[in-house]
């Protein structure tokens, strides 16, 4: 979303419009904020001696440059495209146009609460930005996990975002699982059960009750492959602790994921 009265930081990197090539460098525009142009010098277009501007640059071309200077008063920035390298453009490209889709998505969202866009950035839009990072990564989770997101919540907001959010953006994430089984005769067979079911420290991995004696495992990664490696090792550590408390374990794997 457009940065409204905000200019960027040195060493940030910013999306940029040509909008005038000269001898002597590049005027462009910052496509994140409002009302702030940027120079591109020469000397900082491309690593050696640059004999024609033109060879890199042109009129409406897009691409990504890193600050170098910032004159707030003049609402001015002084630019580098060359000490940009190729992973970091894209990286901020992909960043950039996700949230062009999250700014489509949030119009689709407060059109159906009859809000502005604005009022709904207020309202939730803000929390959710410091909460998952950017507004399209919130917006993915909600399509990632529809009954679990926000969950509890009486917010009005909650289901016209999660219904936006599954219609229109694609998960990142495969989910796969399973149901654990566990009992323990033990005096202190609760807590043993517990112990074992200690999984804290794996990242996107959970445990839910769901009545004795199952437990529903949760794992999701961005890639299939790493997903079922955790899951794996997930397993291998909870059956691992089991033997060692005396505590009878089963997994069934799901046989339908996401």
């Amino acid at each position: 979303m457009e940065r409204i009265n905000d200019v960027p930081e040195v060493g940030d990197l910013v999306v940029v419009t040509v909008t005038k090539v000269e001898k002597f460098g590049a005027e462009v525009k910052l496509d994140e904020y409002t009302n702030i142009n940027g120079f591109i010098h020469i000397a900082e277009v491309a690593n050696g001696w640059v004999r024609y501007i033109r060879d890199h640059l042109r009129e409406g071309q897009k691409t990504v440059c890193k600050v170098l200077q910032v004159d707030s008063r003049r609402k001015s920035v002084d630019l580098s495209l060359k000490r940009v390298n190729e992973h970091q453009k894209r990286e901020k490209i992909s960043e950039w146009k996700n949230d062009q889709k999250a700014e489509k998505l949030m119009e689709l969202v407060s059109s159906t609460l009859k809000k502005t866009p604005e009022e709904c950035m207020k309202d939730f839009g803000d929390e959710l930005v410091e909460k998952y990072g950017s507004l399209y990564s919130a917006f993915e989770e909600a399509a990632t996990e529809e009954e679990d997101f926000y969950k509890g919540t009486r917010a009005k907001w909650r289901g016209a975002f999660v219904k936006i959010a599954t219609q229109n953006v694609q998960s990142p994430f495969v989910k796969i699982g399973g149901t654990i089984e566990m009992y323990s005769l033990e005096p202190r067979g609760i807590d043993k059960i517990k112990e074992c079911l200690d999984i804290k420290e794996v990242q996107d991995a959970t445990i839910q009750y769901a009545g004795a004696p199952r437990y529903l495992l949760k794992v999701r990664d961005r890639e299939y492959k790493s997903a079922e490696d955790k899951l794996k090792n997930i397993i291998q550590t909870i059956s691992d602790n089991c033997k060692k408390n005396g505590v009878s374990f089963e997994f069934a794997r799901d046989s339908k994921e996401k």
